[in-house]
């Protein structure tokens, strides 16, 4: 009877060891290894391995910028250094990152990421008092380490290609209170009425969130809408979009695929939900194309 109730025991404890050990093992976010090397050769920057996270985190220092605030002098030190973290996430891998950009990079930049499999998450400034101008763009996306790493390597690439100026904007000469556009179209072209604001022509069309237990919508700001301003071939647009996050990515590339700059990306509220995200957009060019462009994005919001 004892060596029976002792055998007993015996498996439970081998049971339990394996469980335990099959537990251990079980796929989470520091499952895996990353192939550093192969991370620095595709991105074409250096990383450090953080061994208590798990996360190989690659750096590109823009020690090309001469940057003061408030007259102060700065150093890529400060806060000037793009960089991508990869860490293992089951059995794929999550990246994220932060792009340290002038104003004229920003839109290149930020299409060669979309282009790529990388997530565009965020997009604003992080200092006051700056000159040059600088802005941050946030990034993302979980997959296949070495696509990820090959996008990352490419944004990295189009930093340096634009950097020193060489995608600055020609100057333009434009009076908005001298707007002479017909409206028409554009209320043809987007489907929603179009409000006469002064001298310019504006589109507002709301949605709704829940916020402490409240409903807000269009009135208290959960809204995308479109400034036209102009003559019909010679015209700007800009305004914000609100969607969510699901629907950020393809807002985005419809807007970039239409030449639309985008100049923030952030939120408004905080404890929505669902959450809205805001994003703000310029463009130029013939009123059809621009409300076009402007339709084209709101499209993609249906099919998210």
């Amino acid at each position: 009877m004892n060596t029976v109730r002792q055998s007993h025991i015996l498996a439970l404890l081998i049971s339990s060891l394996l469980g335990g050990v099959a537990y251990a093992q079980a796929p989470g976010l520091h499952a895996g290894t990353l192939d550093t090397a192969k991370i620095e050769q595709l991105t074409g920057a250096k990383g450090k391995l953080d061994t208590a996270e798990n996360v190989f985190k690659v750096t590109v220092p823009r020690s090309d910028l001469a940057v003061s605030v408030a007259g102060v002098k700065m150093t890529a030190a400060t806060g000037y250094t793009s960089w991508a973290g990869f860490s293992p996430a089951g059995d794929k891998t999550m990246v994220m990152g932060d792009m340290v950009l002038q104003e004229d990079q920003i839109n290149p930049v930020m299409s060669t990421a979309l282009e790529n499999g990388i997530e565009v998450t965020a997009l604003h400034n992080h200092f006051l008092w700056d000159t040059p101008k600088v802005m941050f763009m946030h990034i993302g996306g979980t997959g296949d380490a070495e696509n990820l790493a090959t996008g990352i390597g490419k944004v990295f690439a189009k930093i340096k290609e634009t950097s020193n100026g060489k995608t600055k904007p020609k100057p333009k000469s434009f009076d908005t209170a001298k707007t002479s556009l017909d409206p028409k179209p554009i209320e043809t072209i987007i489907g929603s009425p179009v409000e006469k604001a002064g001298e310019v022509y504006k589109v507002t069309i709301g949605r709704t969130t829940q916020m402490d237990g409240h409903t807000v919508g269009k009135t208290m700001g959960v809204n995308t809408w479109a400034v036209f301003a102009g003559s019909n071939d010679k015209a700007i647009v800009e305004g914000d979009f609100a969607v969510l996050e699901s629907e950020l990515q393809g807002v985005l590339k419809a807007l970039r695929g239409a030449d639309i700059t985008i100049t923030t990306i952030h939120n408004h509220m905080i404890r929505e939900s669902p959450r809205i995200v805001f994003l703000h957009y310029w463009g130029e060019g013939s009123v059809n194309d621009l409300a076009k462009a402007f339709k084209a994005a709101l499209d993609t919001q249906s099919k998210a």
